[in-house]
This record gives C-alpha cells, structure tokens and sequence, in this order.
C-alpha cells in the first residue's frame, strides 16, 4: 500500500480489526519512510448482478424493486419491514450464488417460496400477480397447491 503523505511502498500493518459489521477489515498503517499513520478498508469487490427479463431485456438488479413487490403483497399482514428486508436480502444473495446474470424466473420461484414460508396470503397476493391469475380458479389452484405443499 503507497504512502498518502510521500507516496512510498513500503508501509506496515499494524492492527487489523473488523468493521462495517463484518463486511469490511480496517487496517491502520505506518509509512516506514516518514513514519505517517493512516487507515485503509478492505471490502469484498461485488461482481454487478443482471436480471434478464422474458423479453431478454437486461437490467441491473434492484433490490428497491423487489422490496416493493413483496411489500405490496404483504400490505395490512403481520409482516415487519424488517422481515421484508431480511426477505430481500437472502434473495439477493441465493441468486448471486447463481451468476452475474439471472432470469426473472428464478428471482419470482424464490420470492414465492420465502413468502409461502412467511405468510400465506401475501404468497397468494404475490403469486396472483407473478403468475397472472385472471380467474377465481386460479386461486383455487394455487391454494390446492398450497395445501400439497404445507403437508411435505
């Protein structure tokens, strides 16, 4: 690491520590030519993840975007925010696991089924939507559906 005040290379770690909870190390250093001390963070680089819509059409991934949907779909239920964003979250990170790009699909399979486990009538809001229901026994079936589920 170079020097801030004299642009040298030869500087020393001499405490590490963790911050931002986890996500980062904070090291303090000191330059061995001018003995200046200084602080650098070393974060983990994230690879930018992509969603790619039915239409092929690629977009960053939005992680606003999928809070919004499920908290639509889970208005007036006993779900906190805070659920939702825990919700978000282990989405956003089973689908990195998956690669730089991932298809809508497999963002909405695992919306349904993190909502399924968390509050039934926000699953059925969701998936009304997701998988377009446009009759009453479109419901129907999805509650046989859900009721098959809940006994495996």
């Amino acid at each position: 690491m170079r020097c801030p005040k004299c642009h040298v290379d030869d500087t020393k770690v001499i405490d590490s520590r963790e911050a931002e909870d986890g996500t980062a190390i904070r090291r303090r250093r000191v330059c061995g030519s001018c003995a200046h001390r200084f602080t650098t963070y070393e974060r983990l680089e994230e690879v930018p993840l992509t969603v790619v819509k039915s239409n092929g059409v690629r977009e960053p991934f939005d992680r606003a975007k999928l809070i919004a949907g499920v908290a639509a779909a889970c208005k007036g239920r006993p779900v906190a925010g805070e659920q939702i964003e825990q919700l978000a979250e282990a989405i956003e990170d089973e689908v990195r696991l998956q690669g730089p790009e991932v298809p809508t699909q497999v963002i909405g399979v695992e919306v349904l089924e993190r909502l399924r486990r968390l509050d039934e009538v926000a699953y059925l809001r969701f998936a009304s939507v997701y998988k377009g229901f446009d009759a009453a026994a479109d419901f129907q079936r999805e509650l046989v559906l859900l009721k098959k589920l809940q006994r495996s």
